[in-house]
């Protein structure tokens, strides 16, 4: 998979955006203004994904592909190279899989909201 198919998959779920807070070179895509993907352009062979503490550890000691994420919390946040040893159908179930873990922390009224929306 490459960067720009990663960032297109993650547009395509439901209330995303995409925004360059940090800079011009550094893109987040975020579901109802919170973060669950970011994309370097100077590092555009990876992604960073959220991802539940115990997974994290679990991939990392699986695939080469995934470390911890530089200048992210590690128990929460992967990076996820796109060039190793993971398929396309892996990186996406992970970017649905960091999407939800960012839905299961909406309080109550955002998520009312966000399941509003069609």
């Amino acid at each position: 998979m490459n960067v720009e198919t990663a960032r297109e998959y993650s547009l395509s779920k439901k209330a995303a955006t995409e925004d360059m807070p940090f800079g011009d070179d550094f893109l987040t895509i975020r579901v109802m203004g919170k973060m669950f993907l970011c994309i370097s352009f100077n590092t555009p062979d990876r992604i960073t994904m959220k991802c539940d503490p115990d997974y994290a550890i679990e991939l990392r000691d699986h695939y080469n592909g995934v470390e911890g994420a530089w200048h992210f919390n590690k128990k929460y946040w992967n990076q996820v190279f796109l060039d190793r040893d993971l398929d396309d159908k892996l990186i996406k179930q992970l970017i649905d899989h960091s999407y939800d873990e960012v839905l299961k922390k909406f309080p109550q009224k955002l998520r009312a909201k966000y399941d509003a929306l069609p």
